[in-house]
């Protein structure tokens, strides 16, 4: 069935197998980002019997309403529910719903559902960023097997992508402001339905190819730079971790992180990959939070194709329920988030030969209009599976662009979830970059000895 509901254009049914590694297109398929594409890549039309409106621009003015710093709350707040998902008629939108969706349906018939809205094709970016993404088309390229790249900056590498690496490329640059700042939480869902705060802490986050003045000359590579401090809980309260993430494979993330306990700053190697993740009590991978994080290496990377799904999008409105109104006992609150219908990349991931992976098979779905992903299911050694993901996009018409931070983990296997960096009463703002020299491990280590 699910072969069945994959749309593979003769173009990607050739090239859905290969690992090739594909330079840039030419002229003259760039040339469709001005007419049958969006500036992004996605296709301007919508489908056929117009649950997929037409892209139209995205939402690029401003909202009104109650807002959390930088994000509006009440986004599109008169829409009704076109209609629900239900374990009951799961089978009536089989093709429409990921394995993992399935798997939460049946898991929890009793309380899980998907209340499915009206589409809205929010997105959209600035226009130095189409500009940047017009000529990405024609002189980005992947090297080191598609593990890193040459010739990008500061929109979309890949718009009209011929490889399954290449739709994870665009993920990782997708389009940003150049620095933010927010507080986030991550909570830990129980199998006994109970909720654990595991940390609570600020961060801030630099884009340098979306610098007002980055040139792909200029550019250093690093795509994204953060560091955070833990608030909560008290024993940890002060830990620090820094991160640096590259385009350049053989320098694919630098990472620094200090121990209160310890009152020194080390290097952090292992927050990479596989690693459990200590600042969520280790209830999900480094590489799970915000869908995907981090290096691409690890993996071979297919592109099935593109299909029609379910998904959550527009999200704001998640974002502004309280904690324990978000999330239920083993899910999050379906009262509050928001699902919609898309066209997505399907792209599948396998371990790469030679490697290592705790999660040996991933199936990503990367939305077409942000290239940002939406679901991740994983599969275990026996081809079962094991983890879904959900993560929640949230429109920012100030920047304008459409944002992912939460990312929530489920375990089908162990009966828990991990939300993974949850925005719900905190503190999100689009800020001026700060030094570069910020985020190091001497900037933390000064820091820490005052």
């Amino acid at each position: 069935m699910y072969k069945q509901s994959i749309l593979l254009t003769a173009m990607l049914t050739a090239l859905a197998g290969s690992a090739s590694v594909f330079a840039a297109v030419t002229a003259e398929e760039a040339a469709a980002l001005k007419t049958t594409l969006t500036p992004l890549g996605g296709e301007r039309a919508g489908n056929k019997d117009g649950s997929i409106p037409a892209w139209d621009g995205g939402l690029v003015k401003p909202v009104q309403g109650k807002k959390m710093g930088d994000i509006p709350l009440e986004v599109f707040a008169g829409d009704k529910v076109s209609y629900q998902v239900t374990a009951k008629n799961m089978g009536e939108h089989a093709a429409l719903l990921s394995d993992g969706t399935k798997a939460l349906l049946q898991k929890y018939p009793d309380s899980f559902r998907l209340d499915v809205y009206p589409t809205r094709r929010t997105g959209a970016a600035p226009q130095k960023v189409y500009d940047n993404v017009a000529k990405n088309a024609t002189r980005c390229k992947t090297t080191d097997n598609g593990y890193s790249l040459e010739g990008c900056i500061g929109g979309t590498p890949f718009p009209i992508p011929k490889s399954g690496v290449e739709v994870m490329w665009n993920y990782l640059l997708r389009t940003e402001a150049p620095s933010i700042e927010y507080r986030f939480k991550n909570i830990v869902g129980n199998a006994d339905g109970s909720h654990t705060l595991a940390t609570r802490n600020e961060i801030a986050f630099q884009y340098p190819p979306y610098y007002a003045d980055a040139t792909p000359e200029s550019w250093s590579g690093e795509y994204a730079i953060l560091r955070f401090n833990t608030l909560e809980p008290p024993f940890k309260a002060g830990e620090s971790l820094v991160i640096r993430d590259s385009i350049d494979q053989k320098n694919a993330r630098q990472a620094w992180q200090y121990l209160v306990g310890q009152r020194r700053v080390r290097r952090a190697p292992t927050v990479a990959y596989d690693t459990p993740d200590f600042v969520a009590s280790g209830a999900n991978y480094f590489d799970e939070v915000q869908g995907l994080f981090g290096s691409l290496d690890r993996y071979e990377w297919k592109l099935v194709g593109k299909q029609e799904m379910l998904v959550p999008y527009n999200t704001n409105g998640f974002i502004a329920a309280p904690v324990k109104e978000a999330l239920a006992e083993h899910h999050l609150n379906p009262d509050h988030l928001r699902w919609e219908r898309h066209r997505v990349w399907v792209v599948e991931a396998t371990v790469a030969s030679g490697k290592r992976h705790a999660v040996p098979k991933r199936r990503y779905y990367v939305d077409e209009d942000t290239w940002l992903v939406v679901l991740m299911d994983g599969y275990d050694a026996e081809g079962k599976l094991w983890r879904t993901t959900q993560v929640t996009p949230f429109v920012v018409p100030s920047i304008p662009a459409t944002l992912i931070k939460t990312a929530t983990v489920f375990n089908l296997q162990a009966n828990t979830m991990s939300v993974i960096q949850a925005l719900n009463e905190e503190d999100f703002r689009v800020v001026e970059p700060k030094p570069e020299t910020y985020f190091t491990g001497d900037a933390v280590a000064a820091e820490a000895s005052r």
